[in-house]
């Protein structure tokens, strides 16, 4: 996965936070066994957040971030905002087939009508694209204090949709999983066979969660602004990042009183609660690598966010093809690739759990390796 477009003023903090985020998110999305998961390496059942259900909030953050730092210099010139929103539109284009690409693999090869009746339209990539694009627009139309009205007008926005909205054929509103408002929506503008497969009732990254998600890319575009700013010292911007940080944090809890924290529904408080997390990490990376000059630990993670794109897409095409392939053992039955790789390689040696651990890790280090060859040669996929 990428934050589109990587920054032409780089920003090191930026590029390790991204590539932690990325490595944590091919860790946590390829255990060897999906029975056997520790906890923190889990999405919360529903309500509630753990370590999991923070990386992909983190990621759009990063995307904000990146639109500020990729953007910033050029918005001046209102006789580029023309080009500049036909690139972020191509780029979101890109990102969204990319998804629908990787919800159709393999069988768009074998049968692509089977492929395209069946596809899930909701995704990762798909999220990214959306809310990049319309966070993109934002950023080049408008000024800072108006994109942090928009972003809390989207939250209470969302808030009351979910909560005061009567879901048609129910008759009330909820945020139950299969009879929320955003599960009606996708249900009836998507359909459920282009929903999540675990499910096909609800989906994770349904279409009306995409209002929230804009707002937690607007904190990561005012977070970028913020730190672009000369006026200030660093110590002074610093100390604002993490006092900001806190604060939302605090309001998430206090809104989750009320408005759940649950990253499936993406809610108000969920935005507040991770953008503070988020805002947090990257003020802490920043203090400690561009201020303090600690850089000497870095270098696997920004290998890993330089080439975010590479990492996410490629990983999620090999994963999703070991699964799919199957591989013949000698009494002649059949079993999935990655079924045996975690067999024949981890669970002998290891606990389930630790097996399954220890394949993820292995393929976080079987990515890194990649990704530093591609690091070493000057090869950086964009869009």
């Amino acid at each position: 996965m990428s934050t589109p477009p990587i920054p032409r003023t780089r920003l090191l903090s930026l590029d390790v936070f991204r590539g932690l985020t990325v490595a944590a998110m091919i860790l946590v999305n390829n255990p060897g066994d999906w029975g056997h998961i520790y906890a923190p390496l889990e999405h919360s059942e529903w309500n509630g957040c753990t370590p999991t259900d923070l990386i992909f909030p983190f990621f759009l953050f990063i995307v904000g971030v990146s639109i500020s730092y990729a953007l910033g210099d050029k918005i001046a010139g209102e006789q580029t905002h023309a080009r500049m929103i036909r690139v972020a539109l191509k780029r979101a284009i890109i990102l969204i087939v990319l998804g629908l690409f990787l919800a159709a693999f393999p069988l768009i090869f074998t049968d692509p009508i089977a492929a395209l009746k069946g596809m899930r339209i909701p995704g990762i990539l798909q999220r990214i694209g959306l809310t990049f694009f319309i966070s993109a627009l934002i950023f080049i139309k408008t000024k800072p204090k108006t994109q942090l009205l928009i972003a809390i007008g989207l939250l209470l926005l969302y808030w009351g949709l979910l909560a005061c909205i009567p879901v048609p054929g129910l008759g009330y509103a909820n945020l139950e999983k299969e009879t929320n408002l955003g599960a009606w929506l996708d249900r009836t503008l998507l359909g459920e066979a282009h929903l999540w497969k675990l499910s096909i009732t609800w989906d994770p990254e349904g279409l009306l969660g995409t209002i929230p998600s804009i707002s937690t890319t607007l904190i990561g575009i005012l977070t970028g602004t913020w730190l672009r700013q000369k006026r200030y010292e660093l110590g002074t911007k610093i100390a604002w990042l993490f006092t900001a940080g806190f604060i939302a944090v605090i309001l998430g809890l206090l809104w989750n009183m009320v408005f759940p924290i649950n990253k499936s529904l993406w809610t108000s408080s969920y935005v507040l609660y991770t953008g503070g997390l988020a805002i947090i990490g990257l003020a802490l990376c920043y203090w400690l690598i561009d201020v303090q000059g600690y850089k000497a630990w870095t270098k696997p993670f920004v290998v890993y966010g330089v080439n975010a794109l590479a990492a996410f897409f490629l990983s999620t095409l090999i994963a999703k093809t070991l699964t799919l392939t199957m591989t013949k053992l000698t009494d002649g039955k059949l079993i999935s690739t990655k079924i045996w790789v975690y067999q024949t390689f981890f669970l002998p040696y290891l606990s389930p759990l630790n097996a399954s651990l220890a394949m993820a890790i292995a393929y976080v280090i079987f990515w890194f390796l990649i990704l530093w060859l591609m690091y070493i040669k000057r090869i950086f996929i964009k869009i």
